[in-house]
């Protein structure tokens, strides 16, 4: 599975942050979940439509980015 399968991308939704599955959770919102502490176990509860998958798609997106920032230099 590749972040890109589970990754969206629209203008008109959140402001065009990346989303996960066309749904208005963003990879931030995850990533800020699991920054504060929230396990994935909690997420998936508190969420129930976001399933195991997409938390490693975020996690793999924001691991991209990055890597893509430090070729870059930016």
């Amino acid at each position: 599975m590749s972040y890109k399968d589970r990754i969206t991308i629209e203008p008109g939704k959140r402001g065009g942050k990346p989303c996960i599955r066309g749904l208005r959770v963003t990879v931030y919102d995850v990533l800020e979940y699991l920054a504060s502490g929230m396990t994935e176990e909690q997420i998936l509860k508190d969420f129930p439509y976001l399933e195991a998958e997409d938390i490693r798609a975020c996690l793999e997106f924001a691991a991209d980015r990055e890597r893509h920032l430090l070729a870059t230099g930016a």
